[in-house]
């Protein structure tokens, strides 16, 4: 997870890698991380909600987001 900082606030969030399991997995990432994304940009924080039906992908991305922002605090 890449996380862009400009004066404090996130101004961009990058997955660098989502899930390359198999197909469904694939799909369910592609179609939560933007969601995911987006929450986040609005909330400037990594405590948003899960995506629904996306459990699993969304706490792998926001407890990646959340090492990534402490990592750059």
């Amino acid at each position: 997870m890449q996380v862009v900082l400009a004066q404090g606030k996130i101004t961009d969030v990058i997955a660098l890698q989502l899930t390359d399991q198999d197909g469904r997995s694939q799909q369910i990432s592609s179609m939560a991380a933007p969601i995911l994304r987006q929450e986040v940009l609005a909330a400037q924080s990594a405590s948003v909600d899960s995506v629904s039906g996306a459990t699993y992908t969304s706490e792998g991305y926001l407890q990646s987001l959340q090492a990534a922002l402490d990592q750059a605090q």
